[in-house]
């Protein structure tokens, strides 16, 4: 690796997809370090310093929305594109207020994450969907919006929906619904 090469910090719990991401950035020429979860990443931003970092948004047993802040605080001008296969309006509004610089939906590439930490302004010349979010998108948006909201907490969040935790449990291990 030249001196010149960018650090990235890869957090992320999929083994696989660690891997495969790894080797494409290395490829680029980015020193690359990986992260399994929040207490291993936030060792690593410490001592190797990334200027930039992918983050899963939901990892195994932690919300990459309560890393993000704690990763910024020891490295502030890292630049995080948070990466998800659960997207939601409510977990990206969230992620840029923390201080993501973008919100990738699940599954990406190399090109792709590299493009998003490239990309620095918003597009006023974006789409505009022609048809509205169907209904079970729409009850996917608010369950996660009233989980966010209640921190995660399942059962906290089933008692605010007038739902069995069970039920609600089984509605989020599911993909979220499309649009």
């Amino acid at each position: 690796m030249q001196d010149s090469a960018q650090r990235l910090l890869i957090i992320d719990d999929d083994d696989m997809f660690c891997h495969v991401l790894e080797r494409a950035m290395q490829r680029r020429n980015f020193d690359v370090e990986v992260a399994h979860d929040g207490l291993q990443a936030l060792e690593l931003a410490g001592r190797h310093q990334p200027e930039i970092a992918t983050l899963d948004l939901k990892l195994e047993n932690e919300s990459g929305l309560k890393i993000l802040p704690e990763l910024l605080s020891i490295v502030p001008d890292c630049r995080v594109v948070v990466l998800t296969g659960y997207s939601s309006i409510a977990t990206a509004v969230e992620a840029i207020k923390l201080g993501a610089v973008n919100y990738l939906c699940k599954p990406v590439d190399a090109d792709e994450v590299l493009a998003a930490l490239a990309k620095t302004e918003g597009n006023p010349e974006a789409e505009v969907a022609d048809n509205p979010p169907s209904i079970n998108r729409l009850t996917w948006e608010h369950i996660q919006k009233v989980l966010q909201e209640h921190d995660g907490n399942i059962s906290a969040t089933a008692r605010a929906l007038g739902m069995h935790r069970r039920t609600l449990q089984r509605k989020l291990q599911k993909r979220p619904v499309r649009r």
